[in-house]
Order: structure tokens, then C-alpha cells, then sequence
């Protein structure tokens, strides 16, 4: 930490100066204080980071001064000075607010150590506190890229089981940002200052399955040399997050419904249930319900894990959220990189809303990412983009916004394909990527459903 300011009060004169000079010479600057009264006098129009006070002086008491410490400097660590069998005196101290207290005659050495020990502790505790905060916002609701109704709407849905333990299952294609909206329901709740946990199920080995989840006990098994706390225990209190849990084996399926059901887990080698209290939220890129109806996934534990349900749509189902997106990872590398790229001109905007994006918002932020290195300071040009296909092929300039160039690029999209099917939304939807409803909604939202057919187009052409 920066260089710390001591108050330190104490009405005998020597052990004032020497401790002063002594602090001095270890890098502390130093308010010597005579009695209570100046120390009171000088912590309410100096900053301190530690106060180091003798119990007993004229005027306003050490005690007295504790008290006024902790309204006018909370943060500060205060150390008490006591006579030797004052030990009662100095643990009321400690009651007060005191960290620590040390007893006469003074050894100076053992002062130090101990105020650099609290000092250290205390920084530590902002830095947390700072981390804290800066977690919060980056996983506030209100921050996350959305614009489309279907993000807006999983963010209200996050927002109102925000403050519960309930378990959320969250399903979509892999790279649509399942784990970054775990990390946002748990940092916007109750659980923010608990432990986010987060676990790889398709990693976990079906034998070592137990002993990762519930922990072990010192020699359950060759290579147990310690016991071992498992995912549950740490989590407790906050979230675990089993990332693509489809992948789990069905004897792994049997032990997680086992705990979950318990909310409780018996660490391998004991016989001791250990009670945890979480929140569970599950990500797949598989569809459950079919793994169920193919006998690969648990009913029960789908069911239990499926409290609340989110679906992610794929980045080409919200092409309204692309501008927004871009407009973040631009100002996201512009500042690890030390650039000051404007973004993107018309023609590569218009390629990358042309783009699949098969794999979804990871995908995105990667082309954007590797275009910002090669642009430096200009705009991102189509020669920038590693998205190649479609790079190759050009793109004419327009003058539209960012989101109107989403709709309109999207609209334009839609028609031509059901032209090409002549009309039916079934096989239209389905070369799109996406859900006859989803196409219906798209059209709705689009304004599709009230525009007049084009004059070469036959009526009832586009009814599926």
C-alpha cells in the first residue's frame, strides 16, 4: 500500500518521541498527540490509516477515542496500549473496535510487526471490497449488451429470481453467453458476496466424479494425501454452476440429484452428511427434454434443476443485438489494447450482419478483437475482418444507423429467403436455423406480416 499516516496518542513524553521516531524510520508518517483531546482535535481534520493510543490520558480517554475513531475514520486499524494486567481493560478495548493492543514496556519491534500485519490486512480488505464493486457493475443487469426482446426479456426473468436459491437451467448453442448470465443472477442477488463456483462437467472423470463434487477424506484412496473440499462446500451459500451439464454420466446424474434433493453432501470416505445451502444454475448445449425422452438424461434430476428456465437464442435469431455488441467489444479492446479504433465503416458492418455467426457471441468478439489489432487507430475495414467468405464478396456503403442497419439488413434477409422457397415459412425457417414460431415472431417484429406482396409474387405466396 501507499505510504501509511499513524496517529498515535500517548501523554508520556519519551515513549511518545522514541515510538514516533521509530515509526518515522519505518516509513510511517506520524501525528504525535500528547493526550486524547489533540488526538480527537487532529483525527477530525486528518486522514489516518491506523491509530496507536495509550488507554489511559488526560482529558479524552483512550477509550473515549476509540469510539469517536470508529464514526470518524471506520477504516482505520487501531492498536491500544495498556499496562501490564490491564488485560481486562484492553479486551474492552477490543469489544470498541480496537484490532489489537499491546502491553508495557514496550517492545517497539513487536509494534511494528504487528501494525504492518494490520495495515496489510486492511488493504487487502478495500481491494476485495473495490473487486466486489467493480463486479457489480460489470454484471449489473442494466449494463448487459441487449436489445432484442428476447435478451431484454431473460434479463427480467434474471432480475425477478435474482434475490431466491432457486436453480436455473440456462440452454443454448455453445458461445451465446450462458456462463457470463450465471455470473450476472448470482453478482445482482443475494448470493454477491458468496462464492461463484464454476465446474466443467463434460471434464469431470465418471470414478472421480463423487470426490470432485463432495470432497474427500485423507486416505479414502491412492493419492488422498489431504482431505479435500469439493465443489458443493465451496460454493456454499452461493452459486454452482455446472457448465454443459448433459455431458454428466448417468451415475454422475444419480449423485447430483442425491445432493441436490438432500441439500446436503458426505464427502468420499466419511459417513458424515456436511448441510450446504446453493443456488444451482445448470448451462447445455444439448436439449434435455430429447435426452430425456432418449433415456440419457435424468427426468428427476432435469426437473429439479429446471426450477427456472432460460433459453438463449442464437446470435442470428437477434441480429438487433449485433450493433450493440460491437459497439462493446470495440470499447472493450480499444482499452487492453491502448487503442483508439472509431469502429467499423459501412461495408464491414454490413459483412459482419451478413455473417452466421455459427459460433455466436464468442465468435463475435473474437473477429472483433483480431480486427482491432490489425485497424490501430482508423475504422475497421472489410480487409480487417477474418470472417473471409463473406469478406471477399464486398459489401456496398449506406448511411443508415447501426440498429436500423440490423433490422433492415434482417428484413431484407427474410424476404429473400422465403422468395426462394416460394413462400413456405416451414422450409424457410428451417434453412434460417431457426423455429417456425421464432420465424413468425421475427416477421411480427419486423413488420412483415402487414407488407404488400411484391407484383411478380402470386397470392398466398408466402403463407406456409
Amino acid at each position: 500500500m501507499e505510504r501509511a499516516t499513524v496517529l498515535l496518542a500517548d501523554d508520556e513524553d519519551t515513549l511518545r518521541k522514541n515510538l514516533a521516531q521509530v515509526l518515522r524510520e519505518e516509513g510511517f508518517d506520524v501525528i504525535a498527540c500528547a493526550d486524547g483531546s489533540a488526538a480527537l482535535r487532529a483525527i477530525k481534520s486528518t486522514s489516518v490509516d491506523a491509530v496507536i493510543t495509550d488507554l489511559r490520558m488526560p482529558g479524552v480517554s483512550g477509550m473515549e477515542l476509540i469510539d469517536h475513531v470508529r464514526k470518524l475514520a471506520p477504516d482505520a486499524a487501531i492498536i491500544v496500549i495498556t499496562a501490564y494486567g490491564e488485560v481486562e481493560t484492553a479486551v474492552g478495548a477490543l469489544k470498541k473496535g480496537a484490532r489489537d493492543y499491546i502491553c508495557k514496556p514496550l517492545n517497539f519491534d513487536e509494534l511494528i510487526f504487528r501494525l504492518k500485519r494490520l495495515l496489510d490486512h486492511e488493504d487487502l480488505a478495500r481491494q476485495k471490497k473495490l473487486l466486489q464493486e467493480q463486479l457489480e457493475e460489470v454484471y449489473d443487469c442494466t449494463a448487459v449488451v441487449a436489445q432484442s426482446p428476447a435478451m431484454i426479456a431473460i434479463l427480467e426473468t434474471l432480475r425477478h429470481i435474482a434475490h431466491t436459491l432457486s436453480n436455473v437451467l440456462i440452454s443454448g448453442e455453445s458461445g451465446t453467453g450462458k456462463e457470463v448470465l450465471a455470473r450476472l443472477l448470482h453478482y445482482s442477488g443475494s448470493t454477491r458476496d458468496r462464492p461463484f463456483v464454476a465446474v466443467n462437467c463434460g471434464g469431470l472423470v465418471d470414478t472421480l466424479i463423487e470426490s470432485e463434487l463432495f470432497g474427500y477424506r485423507r486416505g479414502a484412496f491412492t493419492g488422498a494425501d489431504a482431505d479435500r473440499v469439493g465443489y458443493f462446500e465451496t460454493a456454499d451459500g452461493g452459486t454452482l454452476f455446472l457448465d454443459e451439464v448433459g455431458n454428466l454420466p448417468l451415475k454422475g446424474q444419480a449423485v447430483l440429484l442425491r445432493a441436490i434433493e438432500e441439500k446436503a453432501v458426505v464427502r468420499v470416505g466419511e459417513s458424515r452428511p456436511r448441510r450446504v445451502n446453493i443456488r444451482i444454475v445448470a448451462a447445455s448445449n444439448r436439449d434435455l427434454e430429447k435426452a430425456v425422452a432418449a433415456g440419457e438424461f435424468r427426468e428427476d434430476l432435469y426437473y429439479r434443476l429446471h426450477v427456472v428456465g432460460v433459453v438463449v437464442p442464437p446470435l442470428r435469431e437477434r441480429l438487433e443485438d449485433i450493433p450493440a455488441l460491437i459497439s462493446h467489444f470495440v470499447d472493450k479492446y480499444n482499452r487492453e489494447l491502448k487503442r483508439s479504433c472509431p469502429g467499423f465503416d459501412a461495408a464491414a458492418l454490413q459483412v459482419m450482419l451478413m455473417h452466421p455467426w455459427r459460433g455466436n457471441v464468442r465468435e463475435l468478439e473474437n473477429v472483433i478483437e483480431r480486427a482491432l489489432i490489425f485497424a490501430g487507430q482508423r475504422p475497421i475495414g472489410v480487409e480487417d475482418l477474418s470472417i473471409a467468405t463473406l469478406a471477399r464478396q464486398g459489401a456496398p456503403t449506406f448511411s443508415l444507423d447501426l440498429r436500423t442497419a440490423a433490422r433492415e439488413f434482417e428484413r431484407q434477409h427474410i424476404v429473400k429467403v422465403l422468395s426462394s422457397f416460394a413462400g413456405n415459412k416451414v422450409v424457410a425457417a428451417e434453412a434460417l436455423g431457426i423455429g417456425l414460431s421464432s420465424l413468425y415472431r421475427k416477421m411480427d417484429e419486423l413488420g412483415m406480416q402487414k407488407e404488400p406482396r411484391e407484383a411478380n409474387q402470386p397470392a398466398g405466396e408466402l403463407q406456409s
